[in-house]
């Protein structure tokens, strides 16, 4: 009985760790990465300012059966992105909420499905020099807690995904 009593113990002591150290993780995480492309700025931009264009570069889109929903006109202020996946890619939309041609593009998040969330997302792109583009990509939000002991491994998770879909397009583009 005292073996029971200690691993049942133990267990509450494992489980009790994540919501004791919630409480001192920041609420608010932020991820970037970036990327030089070389290809001129307009070009990037008006690449990655249409959304649809997601489907050819992103890590994200990984069911065939996923079904997808636009609103407005791509590339502008206001449009929609919505999609209803499998488990993998879950349920949302994006949406362009302000766009600085050829400079800055920014976007609200939100996910529905597996579990609602929002967050602002925001791609710059710079000339650095003849025609190379510095492309930044940036998510931003705030968890809640105990989610917010997930802010911790945020930018290892997102972070791989945003690096392999700034090398996709790079690599899209610059086969053009």
């Amino acid at each position: 009985m005292k073996i029971i009593k200690r691993i049942l113990i133990v267990l509450l002591i494992i489980i009790a760790i994540p919501f004791i150290l919630a409480i001192f993780i920041s609420k608010d995480y932020k991820v970037e990465r970036e990327i030089t492309i070389n290809k001129p700025q307009a070009e990037v931009f008006d690449y990655v300012s249409h959304l649809k264009n997601m489907d050819e570069y992103s890590v994200w889109m990984k069911d065939p059966n996923m079904k997808t929903e636009f609103t407005g006109d791509d590339g502008t202020k206001g449009f929609i992105y919505g999609w209803d996946g499998n488990d993998d890619v879950g349920e949302g939309e994006l949406e362009i909420t302000n766009i600085e041609t050829n400079e800055r593009i920014d976007m609200d998040l939100r996910f529905i499905r597996p579990f609602e969330s929002e967050a602002k997302v925001y791609i710059t792109t710079e000339n650095s020099g003849g025609n190379s583009t510095n492309m930044h990509w940036v998510m931003q939000g705030t968890s809640s807690y105990p989610m917010n002991f997930m802010n911790l491994m945020m930018d290892n998770m997102i972070g791989k995904d945003l690096d392999a879909n700034l090398h996709n397009i790079k690599s899209k583009l610059e086969k053009q």
